[in-house]
């Protein structure tokens, strides 16, 4: 499944805000040689997000997975 920008904006937290930050994202993905660019325009499939082990981004593909299977 390709994890999208929309599911990064709509992803609950921790906070009353919804969506994880840009900034912080972004960072993330440059941390990681990941191309920030190419998420915003096609997505990034799940698989690469698992690998990561990060919890942060097991949630984002969880939230993904909810709102594909219209949870």
């Amino acid at each position: 499944m390709i994890v999208t920008i929309q599911h990064l904006h709509t992803v609950p937290t921790w906070t009353t805000r919804q969506g994880y930050c840009h900034r912080q994202a972004r960072a993330w993905f440059v941390a990681r040689g990941l191309d920030w660019g190419h998420f915003l325009r096609e997505g990034i499939d799940e698989q690469i997000l698992l690998d990561s082990g990060d919890a942060l981004a097991i949630r984002l593909v969880e939230h993904a997975r909810e709102v594909n299977d219209g949870c």
